[in-house]
């Protein structure tokens, strides 16, 4: 899968089941200030990551992601 690839899939669920207004989803965008995603954002986050990608996102590998530029790469890094 191309990192094209998970950025699309990405953005998808991000609109689609987390219902993230389409116009703020930008690699810049940091998770939880301006895209609003709380910890329970984040559960439906691991379960759909697990259903999309046939991985588990570990919380300790999550520390240092803060944008959604960190979690494209972060998948991207899981899938390749």
């Amino acid at each position: 899968m191309t990192k094209n690839e998970v950025i699309s899939k990405v953005n998808e669920f991000l609109v689609d089941e987390i219902e993230i207004d389409e116009a703020v989803i930008k690699p810049e965008a940091k998770l939880k200030d301006d895209l609003g995603i709380d910890s329970l954002d984040f559960v439906d986050i691991v379960v759909i990551v697990e259903k999309h990608f046939g991985f588990k996102i570990k919380p300790e590998e999550m520390a240092n992601v803060r944008t959604l530029s960190d979690f494209y790469d972060y998948i991207a890094s899981k899938v390749s």
